[in-house]
């Protein structure tokens, strides 16, 4: 597979390139539905094969992709986890001294 072939077929499946197999298989699913033959689709279409054939390159793709379970990278992916992190001791976020509602 070339860099290439993945670009085309996250065009292909209409996904953005930085996507989760749960949302490559979905949307495989939706544009089979369309295309398919049985599906009223055109019999002749060279459609179904093309998503096919892209949903086959992504899928090998994320099989084999090493991923990064660095603390940098957990943050990338959970932005909200990284404002908790990142403000939790702050008193204007909740966080800090409780107020006990003694002066």
């Amino acid at each position: 597979m070339t860099f290439k072939e993945l670009q085309k077929s996250l065009e292909i499946l209409g996904v953005a390139d930085r996507v989760t197999m749960r949302q490559v298989k979905s949307r495989h699913r939706e544009l089979v539905k369309r295309y398919h033959p049985d599906s009223g689709g055109d019999p002749n279409c060279e459609q179904i094969q093309l998503i096919n054939a892209a949903y086959q390159i992504l899928s090998d793709y994320l099989a084999t992709y090493r991923f990064s379970f660095s603390e940098e990278e957990f943050y990338v992916q959970n932005p909200e986890e990284r404002l908790r992190r990142q403000f939790m001791d702050d008193a204007l976020w909740g966080g800090g001294r409780e107020h006990s509602g003694k002066k």
